[in-house]
């Protein structure tokens, strides 16, 4: 059987929300049932959206983007499992006639009702002081499986009984111990009817044998021999646990990090890295927001995918920052060193073009506002990020994505 050496990569390059649904979806249409995404950070918090041709759609969060395509999908050690989410996100999925082949590693972290309460609890008690959380108890269960006592894996799903007690204990010690600790207390007290609920413990338990029954338990080269490796980011890079705006951040590293470990495990020889950022800058949920406006930066912008919710609010907008863009890449782009057998090539995706409409685009470089045709601000995003290869988008689906190789080629000539 014929090993791969190359493997994409689609990352973030933002706060999140740059598109990387549809470029994973563009990249996955070329190795169609012959591939498999790899989602290498993150949960069920990841809300990826892919729109088809014929206008069928789904935004994705635990299931890779490249379903659509045929491909399967791999939650790695890195990723969060969340049984509850992924078991509706795939009824959604057959009812549109989409049922994608899921492997999980298992050591992939999982996450249980407890961990989403306390995140929503908390979350709600911050008032104005709010992390931008997205409520589904992502970071709880990070910070959950520190502690060898309470924590809980895949793997640690096939003992019910076991299961059981671990949710016991968690429920009863560990939710009102975490409570106490990020200082409120008291909420345990007030919602002790949802700690305490038998029915919310034994409809888990249950959903857990039913995420069980869907998922095919391997490891990383078990559940990739073969394929075409595509490897999905969540979040973006300025959301990073090490590099982002603490404490608005995400628990995870939302760049090369994970990958490069992966890569290494798999004896990867080339890493094909696309980073994603939409035209103008987005973030959804609290926290600082480079160049950020009171309002939309054009008259087209849409987006069907970030509603406004009870915990992160509604989207923010911004001017892209083109040093930011190029600082953030270059730092991420700095952690391969520790492969030097590994060779890096480096693209770069920009979405939502489209919604510029007849307008220049707006964008500040070197610490001034700058307007330009899109021709000119694709040439100087290249040009400051140092990516020749350049892929735009100006649609929602992957026959709106085109490239534009080589500064040399003009867009009007692709269009």
């Amino acid at each position: 059987m014929r090993v791969q050496k190359t493997a994409r990569v689609v990352i973030g390059a933002q706060f999140g929300d740059e598109g990387k649904g549809r470029v994973t979806d563009h990249y996955a249409a070329e190795a169609g049932c012959d591939g498999i995404v790899i989602r290498f950070n993150g949960g069920a918090q990841a809300g990826h959206t892919v729109v088809m041709p014929d206008g069928l759609r789904h935004v994705f969060s635990h299931v890779g983007s490249g379903a659509f395509a045929g491909s399967a999908t791999f939650l790695s050690r890195f990723f969060v499992s969340n049984p509850i989410l992924l078991l509706k996100e795939m009824a959604i999925l057959a009812a549109k006639g989409v049922e994608p082949a899921i492997y999980v590693d298992p050591q992939s972290p999982v996450t249980t009702p407890y961990d989403m309460m306390i995140n929503q609890i908390v979350e709600r008690e911050r008032g104005g002081n709010r992390h931008g959380s997205c409520g589904v108890g992502f970071g709880e269960t990070i910070e959950r499986n520190l502690t060898p006592a309470y924590a809980l894996t895949v793997a640690d799903l096939a003992d019910r009984f076991a299961l059981a007690a671990k949710l016991d204990l968690i429920r009863r010690d560990y939710a009102p111990a975490r409570l106490a600790r990020l200082g409120f207390a008291h909420a345990f007290a007030r919602n002790a009817d949802l700690f305490r609920s038998d029915a919310i413990l034994e409809r888990y338990i249950e959903d857990t044998r039913r995420f069980a029954e869907a998922i095919t338990v391997a490891d990383v080269r078990t559940a990739t021999r073969g394929r075409h490796l595509l490897f999905e980011g969540a979040q973006g890079l300025l959301l990073d646990q090490d590099r982002g705006f603490f404490p608005h951040v995400t628990r995870s590293n939302t760049g090369l990090r994970n990958v490069l470990t992966l890569a290494e495990e798999l004896d990867l020889e080339r890493l094909e890295v696309t980073y994603a950022t939409r035209a103008y800058s987005t973030r959804h949920g609290a926290g600082p927001l480079p160049r950020e406006l009171p309002e939309k930066p054009y008259p087209g912008v849409v987006d069907a995918t970030n509603v406004p919710n009870a915990y992160q609010g509604t989207l923010r907008f911004g001017w892209l920052d083109l040093d930011v863009l190029r600082d953030a890449i270059a730092e991420d782009l700095a952690d391969a060193v520790r492969l030097p057998g590994l060779s890096i090539k480096t693209r770069l995706a920009i979405t939502c073009l489209d919604q510029v409409g007849d307008e220049k685009v707006t964008y500040y470089s070197g610490g001034m506002r700058r307007r330009a045709s899109i021709e000119a601000f694709v040439a100087a995003i290249s040009r400051t990020v140092g990516a020749s290869d350049v892929l735009v988008g100006f649609g929602v689906d992957r026959e709106s994505i085109i490239w534009r190789v080589k500064r040399r080629v003009k867009l009007s000539e692709l269009l």
